[in-house]
């Protein structure tokens, strides 16, 4: 269900930022580049503004509930429980050189033992 439901947000999302961007703003918007205004023409004078808004808007409600049926769902998921404060605590109380891998005969060189033969 989570799969389902995060495929259907992504879309949403899409198209969300598509009908953001084709709004005409001062600038004219992306509508403007896409024939100048040919959504004007399909929707009458005002009727293209007030369909990408009412668009925007419902999309806008169908990502929020989107994203809080995701969240409530993957809230009870079994997962690490510890928190980013506590993974970094962790990582820090070892030593980098305790996560090197060791190489033999390196504690020998690193002292002098390995010239002893001359």
């Amino acid at each position: 269900m989570t799969a389902f439901l995060s495929v259907i947000h992504a879309l949403v999302c899409i198209f969300l930022v598509i009908s953001i961007l084709l709004q005409s703003s001062k600038g004219g918007g992306l509508a403007g580049m896409f024939g100048g205004g040919g959504m004007g023409n399909v929707f009458g004078g005002r009727g293209a503004s007030t369909f990408l808004s009412k668009l925007t808007m419902w999309l806008g409600v169908a990502f929020a509930l989107t994203s809080i049926s995701i969240g409530l769902l993957t809230k009870g998921t079994d997962g690490p429980q510890v928190g980013v404060v506590e993974q970094m605590s962790e990582q820090q109380q070892s030593t980098p050189a305790t996560m090197l891998p060791t190489i033999p005969g390196a504690e020998d060189a690193a002292t002098g033992d390995q010239n002893k033969e001359n």
